[in-house]
């Protein structure tokens, strides 16, 4: 075994010098894990044998009083006041004497150790019956971490009654919570490997210091504290590069424990080791790391930490390298995910991943077409149109009524095709989270509103209108194409804040503008050539009227409403933290009271005409509008089982997680964890995660679970989706917390990266969190859509079929249950 720069010989050595000099110069500890009593008995006149008997805890060890110097301090007997009377040679002592070399000091020790009580008889004689003696005992105890300081008892023995004076040492037993303290490290450590340039690796060790205590660097003279070592089980293995460096809170001066100058390294801040190297053998290295901490009362037992590391599966990001241009290029392509992700282990999940959302988007843009039917823009024109198509015979009305739907369905789709040719696919999906445009598409949104409260009109250049009108004069297909297209531009004021709204939301997929865009046309198409087909059905339509400017008003209230949700957006992928879910859901509550107040005649806006009275239709949409402000306020209240507000099941996907708040304590997080992982947290519904795909499978594969890859995004609907509706289930949260190592990267999370990074494989700038992330996904999973799921291994082997976007709980719980089946047959339930 190698060492960088110690020898074991100089750990004895130190200990020596640790021990006589740091315990000597401390006071007694104010509790002991050893209890001391004594008594006198009575052999003859004038010749008593003094007992001092101690009491020691499991684990402890007390040392007798022969040892040689230059290890722990022997249990001593000092008497001050022996009133004449002599000793009658050395002290015995009986008890489970255990003997020979003990590795925590590098010689031969007597220790007794804690299954049997350990006594001392000193035996005088010459003494008066009516006489008191006195002194103080001395002793050191251990246990398999750290020796506690040397404990002076002092002891009274009055003579004047048979038996002697009988005592109790002042010391108390620690309690419970004292000695699990005990047993805890106050220093963890973690270490990984990363690639470094060329055929090079990098060996890093990372420490964890309680405040208070200290950890000593690698590089100080002898005679002093142990100095932090590495020893290398492999060390032909190894070809070493240079030093090893250290950084943390670096302390350096003198030291009045040790009477000399150290180095150490102070809590509170990480304290790392890096060492760069080569391997001339084995992909592997392993060996294990000493250290010793301290703090100003005690020094713990030097301490060894195993390690064992591969530099094919390192749990560690990999090593951005320079390039010609001033930037550093990653490659994030991990080859066992790679490998297995084209052949998993288990025959569940999805080949197809694809987003199953599509049919989502059209069913919201047929709808936005059906509510732009409604609106004084288009409604009006739908008799006249129709009326103009059945002046010629039936057949000819219909077909002419088919083409004008047609055009309509056309125009609209050709205007989704030309968006997402504009912008590409990649554009789209990155507009709808970019905190810049959901910020513009805010006042946007606030802009179509105010439009639909009367306050202005949004309208096109009249030139444009009077333009497509003269064509359409021109009949035939030409002119019924160019009836279509007026009837576009003139209904824009009304139509365009419904269509802004669909080709938004549906802008997470490469195909969401044309799908949104053909539901839209249709609804808007469709009574067009219904009403041309079957012209009686005119009749049982309703008179237009202020009926229609109310749709509009109430269109407004959703486009508030819903340009909150873009405000959102913004605040969350940029951590502003200014629009939490409180604040949220108060303004969407506010939104359908203001629905309500305006259903009840106590709001007008300027293009209402006067009502006497309130018609059932509107007492119906009045009271529906209070019953979704008390279904929304319900939001308020908190889930126990979640630590959070129990969020609408309506805003899944709309409002921001319920976690993510300004009034409720953060979840609390096991500390540890934390101290290693800084991504560890909490997901949604209390869920433990990590949100850095490396910190994650460190953790896995020091637990040995397998891991949930959860490629997610603060703007995407459907992750809320599946955490709001899926993830909330006791069944689906249990096998998330307990059997899986959940790890959520966000594409979308805005924040900074250190440096600017090229990625090797896309030659994507990679600026932000959300950029790294979104380029892991593409380059190992070949897909940008989310949410993805993907079940790995520790060992980085894809389990099964990654999982998109699907409904319904038990698909789900029998997806992770195949997964868990697939690696550990027997523990699945």
């Amino acid at each position: 075994m190698a060492s960088i720069h110690t020898a074991p010989t100089m750990i004895n050595n130190a200990l020596t010098l640790l021990f006589s000099l740091l315990f000597l110069s401390t006071q007694a500890a104010d509790s002991s894990p050893v209890s001391w009593s004594w008594s006198a008995e009575k052999v003859a006149e004038g010749v008593y044998d003094l007992v001092f008997t101690a009491d020691i805890e499991t684990g402890w060890t007390v040392y007798s009083q022969f040892l040689e110097d230059g290890g722990p301090v022997p249990t001593t007997l000092i008497f001050e006041n022996l009133g004449g009377a002599n000793l009658e040679g050395d002290a015995k002592e009986s008890g489970h004497k255990k003997e020979g070399n003990d590795p925590l000091f590098g010689i031969n020790v007597i220790k007794y150790l804690s299954d049997e009580e350990f006594k001392l008889v000193q035996r005088i004689t010459g003494a008066k019956s009516n006489q008191t003696i006195t002194g103080y005992l001395t002793f050191m105890c251990c246990d398999d971490e750290k020796c506690l300081p040397p404990t002076d008892v002092d002891f009274s023995f009055d003579l004047s009654t048979v038996g002697g004076g009988q005592g109790r040492a002042s010391i108390e037993n620690i309690d419970s919570s004292e000695k699990k303290k005990s047993s805890e490290s106050p220093v963890q450590w973690t270490y990984s490997i990363a690639e470094g340039s060329g055929d090079s690796h990098q060996l890093t060790f990372t420490a964890d210091i309680e405040t208070g205590w200290t950890v000593y660097s690698m590089f100080i003279d002898e005679g002093g504290p142990i100095p932090t070592s590495i020893y290398y089980e492999n060390p032909a293995n190894l070809d070493l590069i240079g030093e090893a460096t250290e950084v943390g809170d670096r302390k350096a001066g003198y030291d009045k424990i040790f009477d000399m100058d150290v180095v150490k390294f102070r809590g509170g801040t990480p304290y790392q080791i890096t060492q760069d190297f080569r391997l001339v053998g084995e992909d592997a290295v392993s060996g294990f790391l000493t250290y010793m901490a301290c703090d100003d009362k005690k020094c713990l037992a030097p301490t060894d930490v195993e390690f064992s590391l591969t530099t094919r599966t390192s749990a560690v990001a990999p090593v951005a390298t320079a390039t010609g241009d001033g930037l550093k290029m990653i490659d994030q392509v991990r080859p066992m995910l790679r490998e297995t992700y084209v052949d998993p282990m288990a025959a569940c999940g999805e080949a197809d991943t694809k987003d199953k959302g599509l049919l989502w988007t059209y069913l919201f843009g047929f709808i936005g077409g059906l509510l732009a039917l409604l609106t004084p823009c288009v409604f009006p024109m739908i008799p006249l149109t129709v009326s103009f198509f059945t002046k010629d015979t039936k057949r000819k009305g219909w077909v002419n009524a088919s083409i004008y739907a047609l055009s309509i369905i056309v125009i609209y789709v050709g205007m989704g095709l030309l968006i997402t040719a504009v912008f590409g696919a990649g554009a789209l999906n990155s507009l709808s989270t970019n905190w810049i445009a959901n910020t513009i598409f805010f006042f946007i949104f606030m802009a179509f509103a105010f439009s639909f409260f009367g306050f202005y009109e949004i309208q096109l250049p009249s030139s444009w209108v009077n333009n497509s009108d003269r064509m359409a004069d021109r009949g035939g297909l030409i002119g019924i194409f160019f009836m279509a297209f007026t009837l576009a531009l003139v209904s824009f004021s009304c139509t365009g804040p419904i269509i802004g709204t669909a080709l938004v939301q549906s802008a997470t997929n490469p195909t969401g503008p044309f799908v949104a865009m053909l539901g839209f046309s249709m609804a808007l198409a469709l009574p067009f050539g219904l009403f041309a087909a079957f012209p009686a059905f005119l009749n049982n339509l309703p008179r237009s009227g202020g009926w229609m400017n109310s749709v509009k008003v109430v269109l407004g209230f959703i486009e508030v409403a819903l340009a909150f949700k873009f405000l959102s957006v913004a605040d969350l992928t940029s951590h502003w933290g200014l629009l939490r879910y409180e604040l949220f859901l108060g303004i969407w509550v506010l939104v359908a009271l203001g629905m309500a107040a305006y259903g009840f005649g106590w709001i007008k806006f300027p293009h209402d005409s006067p009502f006497k009275k309130i018609s059932i239709r509107r007492y119906v949409y009045s009271f529906g509008s209070l019953a979704l402000a008390a279904y929304l306020a319900m939001g308020f209240t908190y889930n126990k089982d979640i630590e959070s507000y129990d969020a609408p099941k309506l805003l899944s996907g709309i409002a921001p997680p319920s976690g993510y708040n300004f009034f409720l304590e953060e979840p609390e997080v096991d500390p540890i964890i934390k101290a290693k992982y800084p991504s560890f947290g909490k997901c949604a519904n209390g869920i433990d995660c990590f949100k850095d795909y490396f910190e994650g499978l460190a953790y896995a594969k020091e637990q040995g679970k397998p891991i949930l890859i959860d490629h997610t995004g603060y703007g995407c609907v459907n992750c809320r989706k599946t955490e709001e509706y899926i993830w909330i289930d006791d069944r689906v949260r249990q096998h998330l917390n307990e059997d899986y190592v959940l790890i959520s990267l966000y594409v979308d999370d805005r924040a900074p990266l250190e440096e600017v990074l090229l990625s090797k494989n896309t030659s994507e700038k990679l600026r932000n969190t959300g950029n790294k992330w979104k380029d892991f996904q593409e380059v190992n999973f070949d897909q940008i859509t989310q949410p993805l799921y993907v079940m790995v291994t520790p060992d980085e082997q894809v389990i099964a079929n990654p999982r998109g976007y699907k409904e319904g709980t038990e698909g789900y719980l029998n997806y992770l249950r195949c997964g868990l089946e697939a690696i550990e047959p027997s523990t699945v339930q």
